[in-house]
């Protein structure tokens, strides 16, 4: 038996190559997919398509023709979390035999596996709450916290593949760490104030959803407050960075890169933010900015890990 484990396992990657980075793409791309996905079983009103979990409806796994399109949608998104446990899967696999020389990418490939059942049980209470806004919330802020540690999946196995032994510059600008920090921490109060704002407004899953006592002006107030602070921490790090000219290393090209990314998806995010606030939050644009959400989640993510360097190599 031993002799057949050996084999297999000899079989494994053994360095941080081409096929091991692409999985650790796909492992982002999928978490962010996922999140998409769930919005449009709320903007669907397809939250309760399926009324039961673990089953869909009582006394079968697959919806029945009288959930009608909603019971196909919500069953379609549950049907895409084996999607996500496939590549987890292949993710370990692929760190298997470096689970001792890179330990950070064989604990980030357990996690996201890890995770898979306890956002399973959470969409589950969502479901037995009849879709509850603050449990909807914690669905999808879960599930934006998985897309950060993808993106230091991403950062790490590519940092391995190139051979490199830092992921932050030697010489860091002064002040950047401090302005990595506040990237960090603003983008997460803006995400976390999103789902205050979507769980008052009429978007609830199901025409019988409870939302949010909440007055919307008021939310949407707060949730822009932590935007601005972030756009302003934003510019502050681009000028430090900038300001070096073309004496640059490859670290500080890759944190420039960072931040010209989250530039744009900052502008998009709030292009598509007023946007949908002054047009009645059409579901389309509303579907466009929870695919921005993730997309800010994961370019915060990757300018915090390149200017502070603080997560584990």
């Amino acid at each position: 038996m031993s002799s057949t484990v050996s084999t297999w396992t000899d079989r494994l990657p053994t360095r941080v190559g081409r096929g091991v980075h692409a999985l650790a793409i796909a492992s982002l791309v999928s978490q962010i997919g996922i999140i998409v996905t769930g919005g449009a079983v709320r903007l669907t009103e397809s939250g309760l398509g399926c009324s039961e979990w673990p089953n869909c409806v009582p006394g079968s796994m697959t919806p029945t023709p009288e959930m009608g399109i909603h019971g196909l949608i919500e069953f379609g998104n549950r049907t895409l979390t084996f999607v996500l446990a496939a590549i987890a899967v292949a993710m370990i696999a692929a760190v298997w035999n470096m689970r001792r020389t890179h330990p950070t990418l064989f604990r980030l490939a357990l996690g996201l596996l890890g995770i898979i059942p306890a956002q399973a049980l959470i969409g589950g209470i969502t479901v037995w709450t009849d879709l509850n806004p603050w449990v909807v919330s914690l669905h999808f802020l879960v599930s934006a916290t998985v897309v950060g540690f993808a993106m230091l999946l991403v950062n790490r196995t590519r940092m391995h593949r190139r051979g490199e032994e830092r992921i932050m510059p030697a010489d860091p600008p002064a002040g950047i760490v401090a302005a990595g920090w506040a990237i960090l921490a603003t983008a997460a109060a803006a995400v976390v104030l999103g789902t205050v704002v979507t769980g008052t407004g009429p978007h609830a899953g199901d025409s019988g959803a409870p939302r949010h006592p909440f007055d919307p002006e008021i939310v949407t107030r707060l949730h822009t407050a932590p935007v601005y602070a972030l756009v302003a921490a934003t510019l502050v790090a681009a000028f430090l960075v900038y300001r070096r000219g073309q004496q640059a290393t490859a670290q500080i090209s890759r944190l420039r890169r960072g931040l010209v990314l989250l530039v744009l998806v900052l502008l998009a995010q709030a292009g598509i933010g007023y946007w949908q606030h002054f047009t009645g939050l059409p579901i389309g644009l509303v579907l466009l900015h929870m695919l921005g959400s993730a997309l800010l989640v994961a370019a915060a993510v990757n300018v915090w890990d390149r200017a502070t360097g603080r997560f584990p190599l």
